[in-house]
């Protein structure tokens, strides 16, 4: 990999971010519903055909954030279609988007062990 890469990344992530910090800041939307809106809008750009050239470009920077989420539940949900017809539309977002949930759980789950979790006061 290039320092291009790297760059790109770190910009666009950047500034998906700071557009999505606006958006917490500016309007009333609850920080739950901004990421639901970050996750249709990566589903969206992965249907009509946009998200792979944009992720190419951007590397990590488009992957990372909740729109890479998106994409890839719309990857799986595509690939389930293809192979299951209609069933297809339940089954792909669970099992594309199964690695990374586990992986958050038990990386939480981890992070709990080592340091003190403190519960709501």
């Amino acid at each position: 990999m290039d320092l291009t890469s790297y760059v790109n990344a770190f910009w666009v992530g950047g500034l998906i971010c700071a557009i999505v910090q606006i958006f917490m800041e500016k309007t009333k939307l609850l920080p739950g519903r901004i990421m639901v809106i970050l996750v249709c809008l990566g589903a969206v750009l992965s249907f009509v055909g946009i998200y792979e050239p944009f992720a190419e470009f951007a590397g990590a920077g488009a992957s990372v954030p909740l729109i890479g989420f998106g994409n890839v539940l719309m990857k799986g949900v595509k690939e389930a279609v293809d192979q299951n017809g209609f069933l297809g539309i339940f089954m792909g977002g669970f099992k594309a988007g199964a690695v990374g949930c586990s992986a958050a759980i038990i990386f939480g789950y981890i992070a709990s062990l080592i340091f003190k979790p403190k519960i709501g006061k």
